[in-house]
């Protein structure tokens, strides 16, 4: 299912995969003849109608994720507009891409495109957006700042205030420096490629961080308590989500709490070298 809108000149395209079990949804968002991913695949027949009525130049993907680079590959060979993305993940998305079966029956396949590498900025037909790199959710994650305007293209980075959940790749203490580093930019509304329009962007960043900086610092405590991974997942991300079982723990909270807990060693250990 396919709803669209439009606000303050942003035209927001909402998949719903029909039947996916994941609660989850992706936005593609089309501004000043820019497009902001593509989507997934397996949303493609109601995306396609909108590709080819929209007019835009060129396209900005966030990451290489298959539910925001699913449509790459259409949209390539029928609308014959550049699409650019990190440096990094241009090979990558030069192959089809591979990934566990349940994400495909989510997000359908991803097929290879050939993508161009980012440059310093994207510009749109009358606007300049600054690429803004933001790892942590996946290694080539980029946001998108319009300096003139304060309007922001966040991919994947905000989501939610609350993170419960992550995949097995991403690094919460990452991300936590990457929200930092976006927080030194002004912006105001933000565009989410799975919350949607977010008026007061900026605050619900500042949120998150609070959250992830104080969910930490709990972590850390009960491992220097002497609390066992799964202790620390009993008492303070205690709730098992469907998605963990059916992701066989590609998607779990566990991965919260590794990923603080493989900084702080490292940190330590760096320490005690110097």
């Amino acid at each position: 299912m396919i709803e669209v809108k439009t606000v303050n000149d942003v035209v927001c395209v909402h998949g719903i995969p029909g039947g996916a079990r994941s609660g989850m949804s992706v936005y593609v968002f089309l501004t000043d003849g820019l497009l902001i991913d593509t989507g997934a695949q397996i949303l493609m027949d109601g995306l396609i109608p909108f590709f080819e009525s929209a007019d835009f130049d060129s396209v900005a993907l966030t990451h290489y994720h298959e539910d925001h680079t699913g449509g790459a590959a259409w949209i390539q060979e029928h609308k014959k507009v550049p699409i650019f993305i990190h440096t990094m993940s241009v090979e990558a998305c030069a192959k089809d891409a591979e990934y566990p079966a349940y994400r495909k029956m989510f997000w359908g396949r991803r097929d290879a495109f050939k993508a161009e590498p980012l440059g310093e900025a994207v510009h749109s037909r009358s606007q300049a957006w600054e690429p803004i790199y933001t790892p942590g959710h996946a290694h080539d994650h980029m946001v998108y700042l319009n300096r003139n305007t304060g309007m922001l293209f966040s991919g994947d980075l905000f989501v939610t205030p609350k993170t419960k959940l992550v995949l097995r790749e991403e690094s919460v203490p990452v991300i936590i420096n990457s929200i930092k580093r976006l927080l030194h930019y002004d912006f105001g509304e933000m565009f989410c490629c799975h919350a949607g329009h977010v008026p007061n962007g900026k605050d619900m960043f500042r949120k998150k961080l609070d959250y992830l900086e104080n969910l930490r610092g709990e972590i850390l405590l009960l491992h220097e308590q002497g609390r066992t991974v799964r202790e620390i997942q009993h008492l303070v991300l205690p709730h098992r989500y469907p998605l963990i079982e059916i992701s066989e723990h590609e998607w779990d909270s566990e991965h919260i709490i590794t990923s603080i807990l493989k900084e702080n060693v490292l940190d330590a250990s760096e320490k005690t070298r110097k």
